[in-house]
């Protein structure tokens, strides 16, 4: 019996993309690192030890092989200093060019206070402070949340990123995106997303309009750093992901990276600190409970 051309091709085509439907399928991991803050350590007198942290996250990136990294905020610790400004982008230079790395901008890289000319000059160096990226299902969203923490002197680009947020989730809503996942410094809350203001988190005048426009394109995991902790919250379905520094922590945390593994339903995430780094991500069987 001869097969109808129109059939034939279907059948043909469905072949040719059954491959790529199954690596869709397939997880993946990406390493999240956060505050780098090259010279926080002694406090902008030199940034040894912060470079040495990092140069250990950085080539634990380039053995484990991740799909990409996000570098959560805080590159370096003095905004605008030339020196610690060239060393993170020296070290940040040896992440292999065959993985993707995200820079996100923090308040020690656009002040606390941020202003037009204190986000342009980080733009100049570091490239956007907002912007899109996919990779296999994931639309990953990176925020500049000193904008949305502090934007008394930034109302136009808290406006204008405001308005292109929305368009980016449209966007990942109408691709069918299976995760969209934002990235930012600030945490938008540390445990509950009623809790009080305070240094760490996103203010509460302008934290539930976030979260509820989060929760209306099925946003469900927020990464962010900036508390040189580890800390985990939920509001609903809605995860908020804070991670610890590599450079240095505060209290008794200890500095190290995330390790975040995209399946298909979820993502599974754990903290390594630097001492435990692993030698290669497992990616099946399922992991434990994320630390």
């Amino acid at each position: 019996m001869t097969v109808p051309p129109l059939r034939r091709l279907l059948f043909l085509l469905l072949l040719a993309l059954a491959p790529a439907a199954r690596a869709a399928e397939e997880p993946f991991f990406f390493i999240q690192l956060s505050d780098p803050q090259l010279g926080m350590f002694t406090n902008n007198a030199d940034f040894t030890q912060d470079a040495a942290n990092f140069e250990f996250a950085v080539a634990a990136v380039n053995r484990l092989r991740p799909a990409f990294v996000v570098i959560t905020g805080d590159l370096v610790n003095k905004p605008g200093d030339a020196a610690q400004i060239a060393e993170y982008r020296r070290i940040v230079g040896r992440i292999d060019p065959a993985i993707p790395v995200y820079n996100v901008a923090g308040n020690h890289d656009v002040q606390n206070v941020p202003t037009p000319a204190s986000v342009q000059a980080y733009v100049s160096i570091f490239g956007p402070d907002r912007y899109a990226f996919r990779f296999r299902g994931l639309a990953g969203i990176v925020l500049n949340s000193s904008v949305i923490h502090s934007p008394d002197r930034t109302p136009e680009l808290l406006a204008a990123q405001d308005a292109w947020l929305r368009a980016e989730l449209m966007r990942a809503k109408s691709d069918g995106s299976r995760h969209v996942v934002v990235f930012q410094h600030h945490s938008w809350f540390l445990n509950t997303a009623s809790e009080p203001d305070q240094y760490f988190n996103i203010p509460l005048a302008r934290r539930l309009a976030y979260l509820s426009l989060f929760r209306e394109f099925g946003v469900r995991y927020l990464f962010c750093g900036h508390y040189h902790r580890n800390a985990q919250g939920r509001d609903g379905a809605l995860e908020v992901v804070t991670s610890g520094p590599v450079g240095k922590p505060l209290d008794q945390a200890k500095s190290g990276l995330r390790v975040a593994i995209v399946r298909e339903d979820r993502i599974d995430h754990r903290y390594y600190e630097l001492g435990e780094l692993p030698t290669r991500i497992e990616l099946s069987p399922a992991p434990a409970a994320a630390k």
